[in-house]
């Protein structure tokens, strides 16, 4: 089963670009479809976005279209957040996840259907 480790979380001002990152170890990487979410304090879980196996379908939360962007490298087993135009409301912590699929790309936003999640990095945007 793949581990994942995000990084590239930090404080930062409104207007800002953070780009996170998500390493997977395992040798099956390209057979899971991935996926960031995050978590505001006091706040229930949120999909944020989603990346097919082979990179070439991607959905966002209408919060963030247009500003965020998801992205992966199946040779480095990682899969990448650029984060623009950040705003105070996207303060929390971000988790990537992996949900392994065979068969046509499907996703979902509801974190239950995701196998494996990362331990999450922190970011903050100030105003």
């Amino acid at each position: 089963q793949v581990q994942l480790v995000e990084s590239g979380g930090g404080l930062v001002q409104a207007g800002d670009s953070l780009r996170l990152s998500c390493a997977a170890s395992g040798r099956t990487f390209s057979s899971y479809v991935m996926a960031w979410f995050r978590q505001a304090p006091g706040k229930e879980r949120e999909f944020v976005a989603v990346i097919s196996r082979n990179g070439g379908t991607t959905y966002y939360v209408d919060s963030v279209k247009g500003r965020f962007t998801i992205s992966r490298d199946n040779v480095k087993n990682a899969v990448y957040l650029q984060m623009n135009s950040l705003k105070p409301e996207d303060t929390a912590v971000y988790y990537c996840a992996a949900d392994v699929q065979i068969g046509p790309f499907r996703w979902s936003p509801n974190g239950a259907e995701y196998d494996v999640w990362g331990q999450g990095t922190q970011v903050t945007v100030s105003s």
